[in-house]
């Protein structure tokens, strides 16, 4: 059994921009940032940017450019898929990809560091309906899963 599931939380670097294939499936890219912070051998603190390429088919990408702008927290789940062309020297090139499945918006009117509700919406939503969802806030030192929980 194989497996391809990505989880990314994280800034848009720029508007989505939408487009249409020529069959008129709706398609919307945009680049999410997400950032890593940890602490060297020295306890020095230190951060690392991450770019991500997002892809959003149908429903999803027509929600995504509707709500979404440079700047606003996202959370995508997807999958990785990288595309293969050759460009005009004949030289192969690589692009690795998210291709969303589902997405759920940051804060309404900032974007993060609110405890607002934020918006969860997957392909299946309506556009004029996204569908409202209360994210847990985990306090330090509280436990997100207890090992009760746990079925083994």
């Amino acid at each position: 059994m194989n497996f391809n599931k990505v989880f990314i939380l994280g800034n848009l670097t720029r508007d989505p921009e939408l487009r249409t294939t020529p069959t008129g499936q709706s398609v919307a890219n945009f680049g999410v940032a997400t950032n890593r912070v940890w602490f060297d051998k020295n306890r020095q603190k230190q951060t690392e940017a991450e770019f991500h390429n997002v892809v959003a088919w149908g429903k999803l990408a027509e929600i995504a450019s509707r709500y979404l702008s440079k700047g606003k927290l996202v959370f995508v789940e997807g999958r990785l898929k990288t595309r293969t062309w050759e460009d005009q020297s004949g030289q192969k090139k690589y692009k690795t990809e998210i291709i969303a499945e589902k997405m759920q918006m940051g804060p309404k009117g900032g974007a993060s560091g609110s405890s607002e509700g934020t918006d969860a919406v997957s392909p299946d939503a309506g556009l004029d309906q996204p569908l409202a969802e209360e994210i847990p806030s985990i306090q330090e030192g509280e436990e997100e899963i207890s090992p009760e929980d746990l079925p083994f």
